[in-house]
């Protein structure tokens, strides 16, 4: 416990301290029956803060909370982000793990090599995301998706995000970013119906803090790892 208390900076301590006590408070105030929720965002936000120091325990857990997370959104009938995540982020995540355990910085298996991507690649993935989107939007309309629109968003967000991940690329963190944006107003919605969801809304709130960090922190490693 030592050892994985002084592998993170004092920063990465206070950002997940915070974090985590903002999702508790807001589960006691808000929920104190969605155990399932609870654990899901204790579980996402941890993974963050490891994705952000570049080390394959946070693809574990993203893989873990894409799972917990699918079941919440089935629970609203949000179909869009139950497959989202069932169906592309937790396979992405597989392949992202694969990944950064196949591409160590100077051997070390707790930070991954930052990967760099071309311009050709930059067009593919355009094309490639245009394409999931086109493909989900219709998808999500024969399932009757809640909130199709904002649904939709968020699978052009989250394949973007995945790909970029896999890709081990600092702008995975800015396309996570934007898809939490997208997921407070989804869950914004949902709050409307159910008070109880205010949890589920603070929790992509803290996630939001923490993929802006980890953008920041990629850059870090980028510029270091080149140096």
């Amino acid at each position: 416990m030592k050892k994985l208390y002084r592998y993170f900076t004092k920063g990465e301590r206070v950002l997940w301290g915070v974090s985590v006590l903002c999702i508790l408070a807001s589960f006691l105030l808000f929920d104190r029956g969605s155990y399932l929720t609870l654990a899901a965002s204790l579980i996402g936000v941890t993974s963050l803060i490891f994705c952000a120091k570049g080390n394959p325990i946070g693809q574990v857990l993203m893989i873990v909370f894409s799972i917990l997370y699918g079941v919440i959104s089935y629970s609203f009938s949000y179909y869009g982000e139950m497959i989202t995540y069932l169906g592309m982020t937790l396979p992405m995540a597989v392949v992202a793990l694969v990944s950064w355990l196949k591409n160590p910085y100077e051997g070390r298996r707790a930070e991954v090599r930052v990967g760099r991507i071309g311009a050709r690649e930059w067009i593919l993935l355009t094309l490639l995301t245009a394409a999931v989107t086109a493909g989900f939007y219709f998808i999500l309309a024969a399932f009757g998706t809640a909130n199709l629109l904002p649904s939709t968003v968020s699978v052009t967000t989250s394949f973007a995000a995945a790909y970029l991940t896999a890709r081990r690329s600092p702008y995975y963190a800015l396309a996570y970013a934007a898809n939490d944006v997208v997921l407070i107003v989804l869950w914004i919605l949902a709050a409307l119906a159910d008070i109880t969801y205010l949890s589920v809304i603070v929790c992509f709130a803290a996630f939001l803090v923490n993929d802006i960090y980890g953008f920041v922190s990629w850059r870090r490693m980028e510029r270091r790892q080149s140096a």
